[in-house]
């Protein structure tokens, strides 16, 4: 059986990504620091210079993702002075100026979110999951994501009318149709793209940390075992953790201390790399 291998590296991504070679990761699935928070932790980036700060980020994963690879990200705008700040609009813009193609945008609905508001505003109960190829075609597994058809079957497939049982093309010019008779006696369906997820409850010493269901549903999708999965701020480590439990390799790069040994912790017999910018780095095993 092919051993699967997950490599931890201590550092700053802009600088370990420039280690990792050309064309040689299928998914990366990351959240990195949004504008102004995790201050306590990491620093915090001020809105009008988050773009600046992530470009040099988004051209290594650029080289290093295969041409029929995806990368997932995960970000959030914030409100400022009254209104949304259009840093990650602006963060949009630029990717796709890098080179970047915008392919589509998953919502994450929080299930679980809490009541709130403010004087012009509810509480926010969803976040952005931005898909970014390098090509047109990629991988995509859309039949590892189905989901059970749902009540909507029961009355809208009794009575099919004409149209329904055709490809009936779209009334918007879109040049997409449908043929609402193709799902006459399935059981499961594809989902559309709003993920309905409760956030992380359990504590994991981390400020943002993902939920497991959030990396699963996008390594199913978009790959397969022994694929290599990358997260360049791995935080807890709950991307590899997932990673590893679906038989995919995977490399994680975290620059605070604390949790790398986190994630080493939970990830035993793994390579542990400490990476130093201008110096060889160390292999050292865990556990």
């Amino acid at each position: 059986m092919q051993e699967i291998k997950t490599e931890i590296f201590l550092g700053d991504s802009k600088e370990v990504l420039k280690t990792l070679p050309d064309n040689s990761v299928d998914l990366i699935v990351t959240s990195p620091p949004y504008a102004d928070r995790r201050k306590q932790t990491y620093g915090g980036i001020n809105p009008e210079k988050y773009v600046e700060w992530f470009l040099p980020i988004g051209k290594e994963l650029l080289r290093i993702l295969k041409p029929d690879g995806t990368f997932i990200l995960n970000i959030k705008e914030k409100a400022e002075n009254g209104e949304r700040h259009t840093y990650v609009l602006e963060l949009i813009l630029a990717l796709r100026n890098q080179g970047w193609l915008w392919t589509e945008e998953f919502i994450w609905h929080k299930k679980n979110s809490y009541p709130g508001k403010w004087p012009n505003r509810f509480r926010d109960s969803w976040e952005r999951l931005l898909q970014f190829n390098k090509t047109r075609t990629f991988n995509m597994y859309q039949d590892e994501v189905k989901v059970p058809i749902g009540d909507w079957a029961n009355g809208r497939l009794k009575n099919l009318s004409e149209t329904d049982k055709i490809r009936d093309n779209a009334k918007n010019g879109s040049g997409f149709g449908k043929n609402i008779s193709n799902w006459l006696g399935k059981e499961t369906v594809y989902p559309n793209n709003v993920l309905h997820l409760s956030t992380e409850c359990n504590n994991k010493n981390h400020s943002a940390a993902f939920p497991d269901a959030l990396p699963e549903w996008f390594i199913k999708l978009f790959t397969k075992e022994h694929d290599v999965v990358l997260d360049p701020f791995a935080g807890s480590g709950t991307t590899l953790r997932v990673a590893e439990n679906m038989h995919r390799n995977s490399i994680g790069i975290e620059i605070l201390p604390e949790y790398v040994e986190l994630i080493k912790s939970r990830i035993k017999e793994r390579e542990f790399v400490l990476f130093e910018p201008k110096v060889a780095y160390e292999r050292v095993k865990i556990g």
